[in-house]
C-alpha cells in the first residue's frame, strides 16, 4: 500500500513543476512512506534496525524541508514569485 503512495509522489513531483510547495510535500510524503515500509518490515522480521531506519529518514526529511522552504523564501524575496522556475534563477 505504502508502494502506491510512492509511487505517487513521484508522478507529483514529475507533473507538477508550477509549485515549489507541492513539490516539498510530494517529496515528504515519498520520504513518509518509505520509512513506514522500514518499520512494517521491521515489524514483520522482529527486529529494531527498520524502525532506526526510520528516525534516519524523518531526521533527513526536516533538514530537507528546512533547506527547501529557505531556498523558497530566498526566491520569493527575489522574485515575489513561489514558483520552481524562480528557483532556477538562483543559481550562482
Amino acid at each position: 500500500m505504502s508502494t502506491v503512495f510512492v509511487v505517487v509522489g513521484v508522478l507529483g513531483i514529475i507533473w507538477n513543476k508550477r509549485n515549489f510547495i507541492i513539490m516539498l510535500l510530494c517529496i515528504e510524503m515519498m520520504f513518509f512512506f518509505i520509512g513506514l515500509n522500514f518499520v512494517f518490515f521491521s515489524v514483520f522480521s522482529n527486529n529494531i534496525s527498520g524502525q532506526l531506519c526510520m528516525l534516519l529518514i524523518l531526521t533527513t526529511a526536516a533538514a530537507e524541508t528546512a533547506v527547501g522552504v529557505s531556498l523558497l523564501v530566498v526566491a520569493y524575496r527575489l522574485t515575489s514569485k513561489g514558483s520552481y522556475d524562480s528557483l532556477v534563477s538562483l543559481r550562482g
